[in-house]
């Protein structure tokens, strides 16, 4: 299974994301920002989906069509 960002790299467990668009998080008050640097991300079993953490977030499900590799 290939994972692509959304400019189509490839990306890998523990890499660096950026996001590129403001994104609202469900169940919280928290909006994360265009640019936000996420660290250390997980692949999970959908190509479309990674998990992290950001700031504010523990545990996070990220669409990858919102993050572009850092």
């Amino acid at each position: 299974m290939i994972v692509r960002d959304s400019n189509g790299a490839e990306l890998a467990d523990g890499d660096n994301v950026t996001l590129i668009k403001d994104l609202k998080v469900k169940g919280t008050t928290v909006t994360l920002k265009r640019g936000t640097l996420i660290k250390g991300i997980r692949l999970t079993g959908d190509e479309g989906e990674i998990e992290c953490r950001a700031e504010k977030v523990r545990d996070l499900v990220l669409k990858t069509e919102f993050v572009k590799k850092a």
